[in-house]
């Protein structure tokens, strides 16, 4: 049909809607055979035309015409329904409505899913005179501040133009800006609602306030909405008690979030996992783990967030004995294919050193997801295994998944302890030049590493030099290598920019110093003694601890504390002279006992002491410690491994050593 024809057709019938959409709908199927052409046929200037008739007297419609049309299903007149109207921008149910209607009015705000459809629907609402009415008002807010197409700023206009805005409303705009980049926004209208005095918080504005203290780190409020909650009578309230512990934890407050538990009269799971998860993003694993004892002797059961978060905590401090029983529970009660629980237990079996294990569960999950692959490649990469990282890596990539930050974090920690340069290099540069990824402090850092272990001490200075980061982890770790290739000049550069950022610490001095007594140069022993003497730097205490059942032992240098401490220095006894039977000797680091304690009762040795008093014999001891394994024990234990027949298994702060027979997996570069 000519489009003149079409058009003087339409103009004579405006309010015939059987030929309307008869009309419209031939046109569809006749003239324009796909709906991007129907698109670019009402760009044309035809869609103004058609609109002129359709939004004729106010949305007064003959509609039933049309829909005796659709009862019969006229073809035609379908295309027009499902085709044409949603293309003009034109709703079904608001065009329907003879009269302003409420209800007509929030079944279409139910269906709305992007602010354009929401204005409209808002300007109708005035129109109509409706705008005030008090479900229509909340709902038309309620899209703009919860909704993810939602928008705070017009929220806001809807919210001051409310006369005496409900409850319903303050929860609203206060859920909106606590779960928000601007959180401290729902504490100024948190304020206002108390200073109104017309509205009286509820179990939610509780709980989003909290979440906003939680996120703006604001103790002191956090403390005055639990007076508020015991003054209102919600101290009793599961759901606000449990984002008052969580508000408090994450305001480093630790033991309040307890006593609140504690006091709860009624703790429900959720309340359970919360605590959970408190101990365990503050740090507290161990009493993470002693929780959930408690969870297990009053039988309050567990989901699939109580076992992520119980993984992570066995992960962190190496309890892989435990780690072994949540992956039993997790098998039992089926929450083995959960993606979280999958991923958290690759990680814990990563992190524990048991990568066999980590690697059996990665290759049982059917679908893997980003988090998978990185838990992987990141455990290899903390055990010095590049190769095997990279080849994880490429596989990845096969399989269509886009890496992260945090997989190239783990391909170059792989490279750095496997001593991959240029491997190394090409994924640092692939990080920006293919996947858009910009590198960050850490990524750098493992690439100094990179270049400063290998002995390109040169390389890691000038890359320091050109990074966007003046950190001291860059200029500490550049340090670290000096020590290890006895490059005193690069040392002292290093050192003195760790005094010029102002972050020098215990042991930089004594970096420093072992590398002047390395090279003789007794003044500048002296001088680091000076220095840290003056400015009453401590070392940082190092410490180690071992598993032992479903216990977790821990030490620290010289310890006498631990119950069994006799027993342990026999042993201990016993195994230098075995090393030494071996041809251990105890190095000399040429450093006054000011700056270092004795290598002799270093807590590593210890763990492995006690280890080896409490274990069978044959069996693998593993142990985590804080600090970086020093040369002295790091041969100690090699030799040991060989004297008494075990497989010793060490994760310090830098990498895993898996001892073995009289030799270790770094193959002394660490």
């Amino acid at each position: 049909m000519p489009t003149a024809t079409f058009t003087y057709q339409f103009r004579c019938v405006p309010r015939d809607w059987n030929k309307v959409a008869h009309c419209i709908g031939r046109l569809c199927v006749c003239q324009v055979h796909r709906v991007s052409n129907l698109a670019r046929w009402l760009c044309q200037g035809h869609v103004n035309l058609i609109l002129q008739c359709l939004l004729a007297d106010s949305y007064h419609f003959w509609w039933t015409d049309l829909e005796a049309q659709l009862a019969q299903d006229v073809p035609y007149s379908a295309i027009f329904c499902s085709t044409l109207m949603p293309k003009m921008g034109l709703d079904y149910n608001m065009l329907k409505c003879r009269s302003p209607n409420p209800s007509t009015i929030l079944t279409v705000l139910r269906g709305c899913n992007n602010m354009k459809r929401l204005k409209k629907i808002h300007a109708y609402a005035i129109v109509s005179g409706l705008q005030h009415h008090p479900y229509i008002s909340n709902g038309l807010l309620n899209f703009c501040a919860v909704s993810v197409a939602g928008s705070m700023t017009y929220a806001q206009h809807l919210f001051h133009h409310m006369y005496n805005p409900s409850t319903t409303a303050w929860n609203s705009i206060i859920r909106g800006f606590s779960q928000s980049s601007s959180p401290l926004q729902a504490l100024h209208y948190y304020n206002a609602m108390i200073s109104s005095s017309v509205s009286l918080p509820n179990t939610y504005i509780f709980s989003f306030v909290l979440k906003a203290c939680e996120k703006v780190k604001d103790e002191k409020k956090c403390r005055e909405v639990h007076g508020s909650i015991i003054r209102r009578g919600y101290e009793r309230d599961v759901i606000v008690c449990t984002n008052l512990m969580r508000s408090y934890a994450g305001n480093e407050l630790i033991d309040i979030a307890r006593r609140v538990f504690n006091d709860m009269s009624d703790r429900d799971l959720v309340s359970w996992n919360c605590m959970l998860s408190c101990y365990s993003q503050a740090g507290f694993h161990q009493d993470a783990l002693t929780l959930y004892y408690q969870m297990r002797d009053q039988k309050v059961g567990l989901d699939g967030f109580t076992l992520v978060g119980l993984v992570a905590s066995c992960a962190h401090i190496g309890a892989l004995n435990i780690g072994i029983q949540m992956h039993k529970i997790a098998r039992k009660k089926g929450f083995i294919n959960d993606i979280y629980v999958a991923n958290a237990l690759i990680d814990m079996y990563a992190k524990c050193g048991s990568l066999d294990s980590a690697l059996s569960i990665f290759n049982k999950i059917r679908k893997k997801d980003v988090l998978t692959w990185n838990s992987m490649i990141v455990g290899y990469g903390i055990h010095g295994q590049g190769d095997k990282a990279i080849s994880l890596f490429k596989q990845m990539l096969m399989a269509k998944v886009r890496p992260t930050s945090i997989t190239f974090l783990g391909l170059l920690c792989g490279c750095s302890h496997q001593g991959l340069v240029e491997e190394g290099i090409q994924y640092f540069n692939l990080m920006s030049s293919q996947f858009n990824l910009k590198p960050e402090l850490k990524h750098y850092g493992c690439i100094v590493d990179l270049f400063a272990r290998a002995g390109q001490l040169m390389k890691a200075f000038e890359l320091i030099q050109t990074s966007p980061f003046d950190h001291p982890v860059l200029w500490r770790t550049l340090l670290s290598s000096c020590k290890i290739h006895k490059d005193v000049m690069i040392g002292e550069i290093a050192m003195k920019n760790l005094v010029r950022i102002g972050t020098p610490n215990a042991g930089d001095y004594v970096l420093m110093a072992t590398l002047y007594a390395e090279a003789k140069n007794i003044d500048g022993v002296l001088q680091m003694r000076q220095m840290l003497k003056s400015q009453g730097i401590k070392t940082t205490v190092g410490w180690s601890w071992i598993e032992v059942g479903e216990q977790i032992h821990k030490f620290v240098v010289d310890d006498n504390s631990h119950p069994d401490f006799v027993e342990i220095y026999d042993k201990l006894k016993e195994m230098t002279h075995r090393a030494a039977l071996l041809g251990y000797v105890q190095e000399d680091e040429a450093i006054d006992t000011d700056l270092k304690s004795s290598t002799s009762y270093h807590s590593e040795k210890l763990a492995i002491a006690f280890g080896l008093v409490k274990t069978p014999a044959g069996s693998c001891l593993r142990i985590m410690k804080n600090l970086r394994v020093c040369s002295d024990c790091h041969t100690f234990i090699k030799l040991i491994s060989k004297a008494f027949d075990r497989e010793i298994i060490v994760r310090d702060r830098v990498r895993f050593h898996h001892f073995s027979n009289g030799s270790c997996s770094c193959g002394d570069y660490w």
